[in-house]
C-alpha cells in the first residue's frame, strides 16, 4: 500500500534535475550509468563535498559569473511549490505547515550554495582552463547568454509560455532550417538528452533510498523495487526531457544570431567548455543527491505519522 502512494509522487529534485541542469546551457548531467550506482541502502544523508573541501576563490569567481545563486533561488521556489503537490499525493489530509517548514530547511539556499561551490571546487581542482571559463562566462556575451537562459527558465514556469515555446520549436523542426540544426547540434555536442535522463533517474533513486530509510517498517520497497520503479520511469523521463529541452533552448536563444549561437556551440566544444560542463554537472549532481535523499527522509517520517 505504501508503494501505491509512492508511485503517485515524482520526487521534486528529479523534476529539478531535468530543468535545472539546463538553466545554464553549459550544465550537463554526465553522471555514471544507472547500473553503476551503489546499491547499498543509506541511513544518513549523502555526504557532500562541503564537509571535506572549501570553495576555491577562482571557482567562486566562476560561480558568481554564472549567477549560480540566482539559479539556486529558482530551484528553491520550485522545490517549495512542488512540496505541496507531494504532500497531497503521499499524505493527503494533513496540515502542511510543518511539512513546508521542513522542506524550507532542506532547500536552505545558503547550504545549497556552499554545497555547490565546494563540489565545483573539487571538480575543477587544478584545472588549467578555469580562467578561460570565467573570462567567457563573465564576459559581455556570456552574461547575455546566462540572462537569456534564466529569463527563459522563469518564463516556462507559465504553462501558456511553455506551450508557445513548444509550438515555436515544432515550427523550427518542421522547417529544418539553420536554427533547428543549431539547436540539435547544441544538444548533441553537450549530450543533453541522455545525461539529463540519467541525472533525473539518479535523483529518483536517492529520493527512494531516503524514503526507505525513514518510512514505516511495513513499507514494501526493497532496493530491487527501487531500481525497478526508477527503470520503469525511464521512457517517460526521456519523453518529458525532450519535450521540455528543445522548446526551452528555442525560447532562450531566439534573440541570438546564428553566428552568436555558433560561438556558444564552439565554446561548448572547447576543452575549457567541456571541463566546465562536467564540473557543473558534478556540482549540481552532489546537491541534487542530498536534496533528493533528505526530501525522501522527510516524506518517510511524515508517512509514519499518518493513519494508513
Amino acid at each position: 500500500m505504501f508503494k501505491d502512494r509512492i508511485d503517485r509522487a515524482e520526487p521534486t529534485p528529479a523534476r529539478d534535475a531535468l530543468r535545472m541542469s539546463r538553466v545554464l546551457a553549459a550544465t550537463l548531467m554526465l553522471s555514471m550509468p544507472l547500473s553503476m550506482q551503489p546499491l547499498q541502502a543509506q541511513t544518513t544523508s549523502p555526504q557532500t563535498s562541503e564537509s571535506v573541501h572549501l570553495a576555491d576563490t577562482g571557482v567562486l569567481a566562476l560561480a558568481d559569473a554564472m549567477q549560480i545563486k540566482k539559479i539556486i533561488a529558482v530551484m528553491r521556489e520550485e522545490g517549495l511549490d512542488y512540496a505541496k503537490t507531494l504532500q497531497e499525493d503521499m499524505f493527503p489530509g494533513a496540515g502542511n505547515r510543518g511539512w513546508i517548514a521542513e522542506v524550507e530547511g532542506i532547500y536552505d539556499p545558503d547550504r545549497m550554495s556552499r554545497e555547490f561551490e565546494a563540489a565545483l571546487s573539487l571538480a575543477l581542482a587544478g584545472n588549467p582552463g578555469l580562467e578561460a571559463m570565467t573570462d567567457f562566462m563573465g564576459g559581455v556575451f556570456g552574461n547575455r547568454v546566462i540572462g537569456l537562459e534564466l529569463a527563459a527558465r522563469k518564463a516556462l514556469l507559465d504553462p501558456a509560455a511553455e506551450d508557445a515555446a513548444r509550438v515555436a520549436w515544432l515550427k523550427l523542426e518542421d522547417e529544418d532550417g539553420t536554427r533547428a540544426q543549431q539547436i540539435e547540434r547544441f544538444v548533441a555536442v553537450n549530450d543533453l538528452l541522455d545525461s539529463n535522463v540519467t541525472g533525473a533517474m539518479n535523483s529518483n533513486i536517492a529520493f527512494y533510498r531516503g524514503l526507505m530509510a525513514a518510512a514505516p517498517a511495513g513499507m514494501d520497497m526493497t532496493e530491487d523495487d527501487i531500481l525497478a520503479s526508477v527503470s520503469d520511469q525511464q521512457a517517460q523521463i526521456e519523453a518529458d526531457t525532450a519535450d521540455w529541452l528543445y522548446p526551452y533552448l528555442t525560447l532562450a536563444y531566439q534573440p541570438l544570431t546564428d553566428a552568436e549561437l555558433d560561438d556558444y556551440v564552439a565554446f561548448s566544444e572547447s576543452a575549457p567548455g567541456k571541463d566546465m560542463n562536467r564540473a557543473l554537472f558534478a556540482a549540481f549532481a552532489a546537491m541534487f543527491d542530498r536534496l533528493s535523499y533528505d526530501l525522501g527522509v522527510a516524506a518517510g517520517r511524515r508517512m509514519q505519522g499518518q493513519d494508513i
